[in-house]
């Protein structure tokens, strides 16, 4: 029995995953100020288990961990997929060049900062994308440092991430948080907007006509998504660039959204059901519980050891979005709404997806369509940014 608290094989793994799902969830209802960090805490609480030293059977939670991010990001490629392509008739083709220009502001000030602060670009590589929340990123520039020849450099790397993803995960939720007051956001206006459009939906959903949580076309997604997810892209640089396990996915989820909708291969009423909303929540939630537990023993001691990299990944992480969505606020009239699902797109970070979600209207579909529009094209830039800020520090 003692073995199931202290052993690292399937049954402590699996029972520490749902101890943190669960205490998370219930903890998620907590407001402080009428604000809820939502399933996040799901994060902080495998952290703090993690802190506790207990021992888990790591190879099995990278596997829970990624396959949950996979489900997750299958299951919003297919709730906005029939509509994703229209959407750029609405601002999809500037929000691509908004997260453009977020990318680059968040390469400059990974720069500027090691530069002034006299950091090893390398190192920062690291922090970059964990304040960006990118994992692909991290694979790839460690991949490009072992290529390179750099003793140590993947250990510091991986060190740098860890010590700025949780507070990334928070900033981008502060963030969308500190934009409602420097914007001048009325909820309650922004709420009414958005209202009719989520009966409609809910009556579209009510009255369609064939119903069923189809498991074949999800699970066909996910070997599509992981073929094309795995397909190296040469860019020019000693390491290839690659979608990765989220972004295939993702993308093969929006296409066959989409395409099987307009082919009638299955109805909205799949796309848009309670079974596709429901793997998109124990998707997340397996995911943040795997980041939390996987943080490790020695999370504590490297934050104290490297607690300005925790400074710098929070500048990194808050400073470029509030910029540019200030600017879609205030400039572009973007929809609130739509904005933290860019934010968390532009950041590849599914904790901010899901903290819009709980704070949109039920059936309100534009913080899915603003993070999925944009998440294929910053995926790539992503990964990309991270093997350069590498290539740029030898």
């Amino acid at each position: 029995m003692l073995n199931l608290f202290t052993g690292s094989g399937v049954g402590p793994t699996v029972f520490y995953l749902a101890v943190s799902i669960f205490v998370g969830l219930l903890l998620s209802k907590i407001k402080i100020a009428k604000i809820s960090l939502g399933i996040t805490w799901v994060l902080f609480v495998g952290i703090a288990l993690s802190a506790c030293g207990i021992s888990l059977n790591h190879d099995m939670l990278h596997v829970l961990k990624e396959f949950g991010l996979i489900l997750f990001v299958v299951a919003v490629g297919l709730q906005v997929g029939p509509n994703f392509f229209s959407s750029f008739k609405k601002g999809g083709l500037s929000m691509n060049l908004m997260a453009l220009v977020n990318v680059a502001l968040g390469v400059l000030m990974t720069i500027i900062i090691a530069k002034v602060a006299k950091q090893d670009l390398a190192d920062m590589a690291g922090v970059y994308t964990g304040a960006i929340t990118n994992t692909p990123g991290l694979s790839a520039a460690q991949q490009a440092v072992t290529d390179l020849g750099i003793e140590g450099a993947s250990e510091r790397l991986a060190a740098g991430y860890a010590v700025a993803y949780p507070l990334a995960v928070v900033g981008m939720i502060v963030t969308c948080i500190l934009l409602r007051p420097l914007c001048r956001i009325d909820l309650a206006k922004e709420s009414t907007v958005l209202a009719e459009a989520a009966v409609n939906s809910q009556r579209s959903t009510a009255s369609a006509k064939k119903g069923g949580f189809l498991l074949i076309p999800i699970f066909v997604i996910i070997a599509i998504g992981i073929i094309i997810g795995s397909i190296p892209i040469p860019v020019g640089m000693k390491a290839p660039i690659k979608l990765g396990l989220a972004g295939g996915p993702l993308v093969v989820a929006i296409i066959g959204g989409w395409l099987g909708v307009k082919k009638g291969w299955f109805s909205t009423e799949f796309t848009e059901g309670q079974g596709v909303h429901a793997l998109r929540e124990v998707g997340i939630a397996l995911f943040l519980a795997g980041v939390g537990l996987g943080a490790g023993g020695q999370f504590v001691n490297t934050v104290q050891e490297h607690y300005m990299w925790v400074v710098y990944g929070v500048f990194i992480t808050m400073v470029p979005p509030l910029i540019v969505a200030t600017f879609g606020r205030l400039v572009l009239k973007m929809n609130y709404y739509t904005l933290m699902g860019f934010i968390g797109g532009s950041h590849t970070d599914p904790p901010t997806l899901a903290f819009a979600n709980t704070v949109a209207p039920e059936g309100c579909k534009l913080p899915n369509m603003g993070y999925a529009t944009v998440y294929p094209l910053t995926m790539f830039l992503r990964i990309f940014t991270a093997q350069l800020l590498v290539l740029l520090a030898v």
